[in-house]
């Protein structure tokens, strides 16, 4: 009320000032309107600026004096540099009135674009304070791999909603159950405008509800080309850094409608799976005569299984009165059973194999590209690269130890082996067509 009482207190004596001044009284009030006019919004720029760096400034010393970041936040996201445009709101609200004293009929729209921009600045400021609290939950351990921008977006969706049925009753002055009834009728175009948005609000709250995606998870979606880390959910899209460093964008409900496979199991667990096959020839298997058996014993991690399974054999094909003349009666060791038990021995004395997680060599089925001897194990470290690093020293190994037990790796004929072939076959052939040519002579 003081400010506009001092208003008016100018408006009086400007008016006066410029009719003393012999200028006629139509032209004294257009004049003296703009001169209010042009001393209001240099009152009010300059009220703001000041207001601003004032609040600013006590903000960031207040901060500098305590620990924590909230308040570091609120600066960040300029909540009081939009707190200190109220102050330049408030003179404008005060000094319409004088300012068109003499034009009543502009005062009212002026009043409702001044309104107008206070919903405005409303939604700046619960905006810009959202924006802070999102930050601050982001640092906070319960809520870092949470989807907080996806609630974010819902109460901005809100904010605005009611902000827009709030400027709507102020332009055409109407009520606002006005328009929220005009809006029941056009609810199923609404629906299908933000059909997408409903979609992603209610797999959002599903998504971290049932804990299933967090910020810094790595996910695999191969309909999507999706293979790499979490780095974003929000209302709509979840963003994934794929191992390329390229970005792929999935809508949010696809993580509901659509399957997908998340890694964190494996990192939490600490042990990451190998399964993988050797393919051995089965033409290079075979029963173990006593000589190979002395010699297979040379190798330290079968030396005792050798010897122990050797004398209960024995003992087997004693009682059961069985002719060993032959290898096939009763039973004997074979190559690969031996090869089998070498990998199980090797996999557990290994010191980068989990050794709480399973650890397993199994036999498949055979196929035309030869019996898969597969190695099912855990390494104890996780990382890619380490995995990848272990994985392939392990194999490296057996792939070189098969050998030693009388076996061969089935591999497809190169063209070398061809070539290789073909000049034995012709070799050969001449070989041949020379003998016939001497027996001929």
């Amino acid at each position: 009320m003081e400010t506009a009482n001092q208003f008016s207190s100018i408006n009086h004596w400007t008016y006066n000032h410029l009719v003393n001044l012999g200028m006629p009284e139509n032209t004294a009030i257009y004049l003296n309107m703009l001169l209010l006019l042009a001393l209001v919004l240099l009152l009010a720029y300059t009220s703001g600026a000041i207001a601003r760096r004032l609040m600013v400034g006590a903000a960031k010393k207040f901060s500098a004096r305590t620990s924590t970041q909230f308040d570091d936040f609120l600066i960040q996201n300029k909540v009081f540099d939009h707190l200190a445009k109220v102050v330049p709101l408030v003179i404008m609200v005060q000094a319409i009135p004088v300012m068109l004293s003499d034009f009543q009929e502009w005062i009212k729209p002026l009043r409702t674009l001044v309104d107008v921009y206070t919903v405005l600045l409303s939604i700046w400021v619960i905006r810009a304070f959202l924006r802070t609290l999102k930050d601050y939950l982001k640092t906070t351990a319960l809520f870092r791999n949470k989807p907080v921008d996806s609630f974010l977006q819902v109460i901005s969706i809100f904010l605005y909603f009611v902000g827009g049925l709030l400027i709507f009753s102020l332009l055409t002055g109407k009520e606002v159950w006005a328009f929220i009834t005009a809006m029941g009728a056009a609810s199923a175009i609404l629906l299908l405008v933000f059909k997408d948005t409903i979609l992603g609000f209610v797999a959002s709250i599903q998504v971290s509800t049932n804990d299933m995606v967090r910020i810094g998870d790595w996910i695999t979606m191969e309909k999507y080309g999706a293979d790499g880390d979490v780095i974003e959910i929000n209302l709509t899209t979840v963003k994934v850094q794929n191992f390329d460093k390229t970005i792929t964008t999935i809508p949010t409900y696809y993580l509901i409608s659509d399957s997908f496979k998340n890694w964190r199991g494996m990192q939490n667990a600490g042990g990451r799976r190998i399964k993988r096959s050797i393919l051995i020839k089965i033409s290079s298997i075979k029963y173990l005569s006593e000589k190979d058996i002395s010699r297979f014993s040379k190798i330290q991690l079968v030396t005792d299984y050798l010897q122990e399974r050797q004398a209960e054999i024995e003992a087997y094909n004693k009682a059961k009165h069985i002719d060993k003349s032959l290898l096939i009666n009763g039973r004997s060791m074979t190559n690969v059973g031996v090869f089998r038990r070498y990998i199980d021995a090797y996999i557990a004395q290994h010191e980068f194999t989990h050794k709480n997680m399973t650890m397993m060599v199994r036999q498949l089925e055979p196929t035309t590209t030869g019996m898969p001897i597969e190695l099912y194990v855990f390494t104890n470290d996780v990382r890619w690269d380490r995995y990848e690093m272990i994985m392939a020293d392990m194999f490296d190994h057996l792939l070189a130890a098969v050998k030693y037990f009388d076996l061969e790796v089935f591999e497809m004929p190169a063209a070398d082996d061809l070539r290789t072939l073909r000049t034995a076959v012709s070799a050969n052939q001449i070989s041949l067509y020379s003998s016939a040519e001497t027996l001929q002579n």
